[in-house]
């Protein structure tokens, strides 16, 4: 089993993933965008502000609020500079002014000596803090990497795996074909979410783009289309290939659920035995379709043989 990793966030990276949805605008101590933002959470600095350090969350994204903003402006400039230059000792990762707010020019020299980047957002500091905070769960989430296919049908994110050769990427071609989404090829970086929910993507260099063998490298969307492809999808179900001769014995019920560990989650696992003549990319759809009436409550094994059990004992 792959071993989970939990990422390297640094203020630079936090930056350019978000600047855009999170509406910053960098202001000052550009030479600190190296620096590490060790707790995924956002921490307003009042008490900071009032000269208490006992509990200060340094390890943090520090924001300047309205509230902070007109305490430090009834300071003066040059008081509210030394109240911030005090944080920014505490080795602060940065710092963010919203509503838009200006920092006064002796906050921004402060923070351009200690290189401390700083921020401001036109967004009110709740719906900032809301934004940020999600930003910053996606990027400490644990994460792991598979070797396999992943595949949106029908709204099921579907990992498929199989040792090399076995034919996932035809498989993944033939269900690109009936319509649905491919999200990575050949790895698949898995994520967790809030401890209960995992989310599939590629990495940024190979994403909407396959290898086939025999065929190279193919663009996904420039041959079926731009909604061939997406981004990221939840994992809710993983199909392994495997070589009929393989396997010392075939599921014929499905009476048995097996399951498939990833990052401490146990997902609905199903192993189709491949030989040739069988369509492996229908047996997939049909293995996700009946994963969706699942979630719904409906087990056709389980209902099947609750059937069978009623007629043997009416039978009697």
């Amino acid at each position: 089993m792959p071993t989970p990793s939990i990422p390297t966030v640094t203020v630079e990276r936090f930056y350019l993933n978000h600047a855009e949805k999170l509406q910053l605008k960098l202001i000052a101590g550009g030479a600190g965008l190296s620096r590490k933002i060790q707790e995924g959470s956002v921490n307003r600095p009042g008490l900071a502000l009032a000269k208490f350090f006992r509990y200060f969350a340094m390890k943090r994204v520090q924001v300047i609020g309205g509230a902070e903003w007109v305490f430090l402006k009834s300071l003066g400039d040059e008081e509210a500079a030394r109240r911030i230059e005090r944080m920014l000792r505490a080795k602060i990762p940065c710092l963010v002014f919203a509503r838009n707010v200006n920092p006064p020019l002796p906050v921004q020299e402060k923070c351009d000596k200690y290189q401390v980047p700083l921020f401001k957002t036109k967004m009110v500091t709740m719906k900032f803090i809301n934004a940020a905070t999600i930003a910053l769960e996606m990027e400490f989430a644990p994460q792991v990497s598979e070797h396999g296919s992943m595949v949106d049908i029908l709204g099921i994110g579907v990992l498929i795996r199989g040792e090399s050769g076995i034919g996932k990427s035809e498989t993944v071609l033939a269900l690109l074909e009936r319509g649905y989404s491919l999200v990575s090829d050949d790895i698949t970086r898995i994520r967790l979410f809030e401890g209960r929910e995992l989310v599939g993507t590629s990495s940024e260099t190979t994403r909407y783009h396959m290898e086939i063998r025999g065929l190279g490298i193919i663009n996904v969307p420039a041959v079926f289309g731009v909604a061939s492809v997406r981004p990221e999808k939840n994992l809710n179900l993983v199909v392994t290939l495997m070589d009929w001769s393989k396997m010392e014995e075939v599921d014929r019920t499905g009476l048995e659920r097996q399951s498939y560990t990833v990052l401490g989650i146990d997902l609905p696992h199903v192993i189709i035995p491949v030989r040739p003549g069988r369509d492996i990319a229908r047996l997939i759809q049909v293995a996700a379709l009946d994963q969706k009436l699942k979630s719904l409550g409906h087990n056709a094994a389980r209902e099947f043989n609750e059937r069978l059990i009623e007629r043997m004992h009416t039978a009697r």
